[in-house]
């Protein structure tokens, strides 16, 4: 792809751990020229996170990896009077500040959006946290778990032996940067520039949970944990097969009586308890004790097979590592491969997206700490002895 939909967007991203930096993990793959404000000395959190110790002694843990490609890194003191000068200078020349302090700090510093937009009037100012800027927890530290259980999502998560449980990955965080990803878009493509975005982890992950929600709301009926049922049709959900489990989501009527007729239990489709959705969905668990006693029989992959082939939606329930194997993810060419200044090689994952026919990806690797930071304050201007001196008082 010659030319990216956000090439030429500059981004300060002043971001930590997650929710940010996965935020602007997307803008960098999208085109966008990320630049990475980070605290001297200890840059990023998720520098020192990760099952992989020695990469986080190094600066480079696995969790800053996984988000920051494509970025460049500078380190600057912001509570310094010349880092906030230079900082100042950065902004007027961006587009987009990215930040997910506890609100409040921004302003402590003096570089709050009123304060910005002196500098640059159009700048689109994004801030994310756990509760949003008001409200009575808008003071409160946010992590990933804490979201998920303020929202409900742990409340329907699991089965009813094991709920309230936790999602296997933090998609609190995850959503929260997807969303504020997608604000920032479109207010990159406002007719007049200039914004002040608030992005809540705790309202985006409620927004995503709208059929629960709305079933509640509009249904009256409580959200309930299902475990691997899909309450809205049955039979649906994840069924034991010879070696594994396998999702089936025979959700339409003739779908049912395709899955139906090829498991040779053809008499159940005018059984009283499974001829319509509702009768199986009231019926659903002695419907799945005699799907399983014919699934039981063969491999999960050859059931697989066969019944996506009849229209019937089949798929194995795999781990990670098998996922990541799938050859219709490798044809999506989803996974960055880079290497480190230690010589060490990495892969990452990319953002999902593929446009004209091309998946997004960046140029360059996840930056060390403070790697650019001469480059950037070059382009400013500055001289040699002048970024010496920043250094000495402790601005760098």
């Amino acid at each position: 792809m010659t030319t990216k939909p956000l090439s030429g967007i500059t981004v300060l991203d002043l971001t930590n751990v997650l929710a940010g930096p996965f935020c602007c993990h997307q803008l960098a793959h999208l085109g966008a020229e990320v630049i990475k404000i980070e605290a001297p000395g200890r840059g990023d959190l998720a520098r020192q996170l990760g099952v992989d110790q020695a990469l986080s002694e190094k600066n480079m843990g696995v969790s800053f990896l996984a988000q920051n490609p494509g970025k460049q890194s500078v380190a600057l003191n912001l509570k310094n009077p010349s880092g906030k000068r230079i900082f100042k200078q950065l902004v007027a020349k961006a587009d987009v500040v990215v930040e997910n302090f506890r609100p409040g700090v921004m302003t402590r510093l003096g570089l709050d959006y009123d304060k910005l937009r002196e500098e640059s009037p159009t700048l689109i100012y994004c801030a994310i946290s756990g509760f949003g800027q008001t409200g009575p927890l808008s003071g409160r530290p946010a992590y990933d778990q804490i979201i998920q259980g303020l929202s409900g999502v742990m409340s329907i998560t699991g089965d009813e032996t094991s709920a309230p449980l936790r999602a296997g990955w933090p998609v609190a965080d995850t959503v929260g940067g997807l969303t504020a990803a997608m604000a920032i878009c479109a207010a990159l493509n406002a007719p007049k520039r200039g914004s002040f975005i608030d992005v809540a982890m705790l309202d985006s992950l409620l927004a995503t949970m709208g059929w629960a929600v709305s079933n509640l709301l509009i249904g009256k009926t409580v959200p309930v944990a299902a475990g691997n049922e899909n309450l809205t049709s049955a039979p649906s959900g994840a069924f034991r097969c010879q070696d594994g489990l396998l999702n089936i989501a025979a959700n339409k009527q003739e779908q049912w009586e395709i899955l139906a007729d090829h498991l040779g239990l053809s008499e159940l489709k005018t059984d009283t308890r499974f001829k319509t959705r509702d009768d199986r969905k009231a019926n659903r668990l002695a419907l799945n004790v005699a799907l399983e006693d014919v699934l039981r029989s063969r491999p999960a992959a050859v059931w697989q097979k066969e019944l996506n082939a009849l229209g019937v939606p089949a798929g194995q329930v795999l781990s990670v590592q098998e996922a990541l194997e799938q050859p219709q993810f490798r044809h999506r060419d989803q996974l960055s491969d880079f290497t480190l200044d230690d010589g060490r090689s990495v892969q990452t994952l990319r953002t999902g997206i593929q446009m004209n026919g091309d998946a997004l990806t960046v140029a360059s690797g996840p930056p060390e700490l403070a790697a650019d930071t001469d480059k950037v304050l070059y382009d400013l201007g500055y001289s040699d002895s002048e970024i010496e001196a920043f250094r000495n008082e402790g601005a760098l």
